[in-house]
């Protein structure tokens, strides 16, 4: 009877260790599965990390310079493309305008030969357009250059003001602390500075 006993203690242990490598074999692959395949070793995940050539940090901030500088051209095309958009608006209303007021010279023109005047006006255009587009640049440059400085020295002269205006203060407050500890040769304090900044601080509080 006690051998049929221990026996049958033992295939309970038998299946409770059965069952629990199972669980234990399920929940690893559940694991496995939800973190996408077995973990890297530290040998694997360090060689992984030192033969990775795509990660570059050099590299990587030329090429958001280079995005960054494109932007800019874009921009700076997008506003001369304007301004040359502006120029031929301006160009033609002047146009009309001069043909409104001269109708007789603006036929003679137009019958002594259209091509020759298309050509002239072509490159009158262009030069005008170029060299226009070139002054307008400097133009936008120099006056940024102006406002930037004149920013920096605001700033400065803000600065420079608040600087002054600390140390004058403390300055001001190291003098009354001066005399408001000031003593006679008695020991007793001098009642003069005393009264003097009650005086003083009655007169800005009336104010």
């Amino acid at each position: 009877m006690v051998k049929i006993t221990i026996g049958s203690e033992n295939e309970v242990n038998a299946n409770n260790i059965n069952r629990n490598s199972m669980n234990n074999k399920q929940i690893m692959k559940k694991n496995m599965q939800r973190i996408g395949g077995r973990a890297l070793s530290l040998n694997a995940f360090a060689n992984a990390k030192t033969f990775n050539k795509d990660y570059n940090p050099s590299i990587i901030k030329k090429k958001k310079e280079f995005y960054r500088n494109a932007k800019f051209i874009k921009k700076y095309k997008k506003s001369v493309k304007q301004q040359e958009h502006q120029l031929d608006n301006v160009g033609t209303s002047m146009n009309q305008h001069e043909k409104q007021n001269n109708p007789a010279m603006g036929d003679s023109f137009e019958e002594n030969g259209n091509e020759t005047g298309n050509a002239y006006k072509f490159n009158k255009k262009t030069k005008g357009r170029e060299k226009n587009s070139a002054f307008s640049l400097k133009e936008v440059y120099r006056k940024k250059c102006e406002e930037e400085e004149k920013a920096r020295m605001e700033r400065e002269a803000l600065i420079q003001e608040k600087k002054e205006g600390k140390q004058k203060a403390e300055a001001r407050r190291k003098d009354l602390r001066e005399k408001m500890f000031k003593k006679t040769g008695k020991g007793q304090p001098v009642m003069k500075y005393r009264i003097e900044h009650l005086l003083e601080t009655i007169q800005h509080s009336s104010n």
